[in-house]
């Protein structure tokens, strides 16, 4: 199976096994929480790790993204990278076109990528990168701080990261016109979450980049390691035009696909409208998709309620 481990098995053999404890550990491995914060001389350093590997089109990019996406949510201000890039064999031409990918995408977002490792793998079926992000934080926001009465925010919308995927690696599958193809393409230049995150990180009581299952599992994740109910209201999630397009096209659901470029964001009842006013001043799309409640750990969207984590559309579509 592709995807994430069963969160039973996450927490008896991974969580559970963390070496040695070390005081100036703030906030070390849990479930739904996709960096750790670290005391230091000067303030807290936020890092966060994490591999790519089915997206081939834009793997370099995308690597960026995700890890430095995850630090951002966290409350940190990106800054370093650390890359490893293994490939299943010494093909020079896909070398170049991720290591172009990780320096354009790391130049434009104002990223260092610092040091890192690549080789050759036997074995390996295609190449995979996995970037370390580094970055200082005035304070941590954990993705399991939601307290009943908070309203939920969600910027810019669902499946932002799916609709560059399915543009690309399935764009001989999609019976779309060519012009919705390349707009849906050029969903990949917005899929940083740090200008929101850097707005929200003073006043939000949680922060979540949804990737992996999408808007629903970020979701998931945030009520889970929370304790809380999330109470949402689907008409409300935002899906773009090219998103649905795409989506449709393929037959995936735009709210349980690759979701980066979107931020979901817990935030006090009195501060949530100067949120949605800071967020549109920096015209950042973003909209209020349901509150907090106290109960049970988990999602209620209308009839439909999730209470463990669901598997990615997107990976149906892989295996074919």
């Amino acid at each position: 199976m592709t995807g994430k481990l069963d969160p039973a098995v996450l927490s008896d053999l991974v969580l559970s096994r963390t070496g040695a404890p070390n005081p100036n550990l703030l906030a070390g491995p849990a479930f739904g929480e996709d960096a750790a914060a670290i005391r230091i001389d000067g303030g807290t350093l936020i890092a966060s790790t994490d591999p790519i590997s089915l997206a081939a089109e834009r793997l370099g990019q995308l690597a960026v993204v995700v890890a430095s996406n995850d630090v951002a949510a966290a409350g940190g201000r990106p800054e370093y990278l650390l890359s490893t890039v293994l490939l299943p064999d010494a093909d020079v031409d896909v070398l170049e076109t991720i290591t172009g990918q990780l320096d354009a995408e790391a130049d434009r977002l104002g990223l260092t990528i610092a040091g890192g490792h690549t080789e050759v793998v036997a074995g390996l079926e295609r190449p995979l990168c996995s970037l370390t992000c580094l970055g200082m934080a005035d304070r941590f926001v954990a993705t399991g701080g939601a307290s009943p009465g908070d309203r939920i925010l969600l910027t810019k919308g669902a499946g932002i990261e799916a609709t560059g995927v399915l543009a690309t690696d399935f764009r001989d599958r999609l019976d779309l016109p060519a012009d919705v193809l390349d707009r849906a393409t050029a969903a990949f230049d917005d899929l940083s979450v740090m200008p929101e995150a850097a707005a929200l990180a003073p006043t939000a009581t949680a922060m979540h980049d949804p990737t992996e299952g999408g808007v629903i599992e970020g979701l998931i994740e945030m009520a889970l390691a929370g304790g809380v109910t999330l109470r949402v209201d689907r008409d409300a999630v935002h899906v773009r035009t090219a998103t649905r397009a795409v989506c449709d096209a393929a037959g995936v659901d735009p709210l349980r696909v690759l979701g980066s470029g979107a931020l979901l964001v817990t935030v006090a009842d009195g501060d949530a409208d100067a949120a949605l006013a800071a967020l549109h001043e920096e015209e950042i799309e973003a909209v209020t998709i349901g509150r907090v409640e106290a109960g049970d750990p988990a999602v209620e969207m209308g009839e439909e309620r999730y209470t463990e984590s669901i598997r990615d559309d997107m990976y149906a579509l892989w295996a074919e």
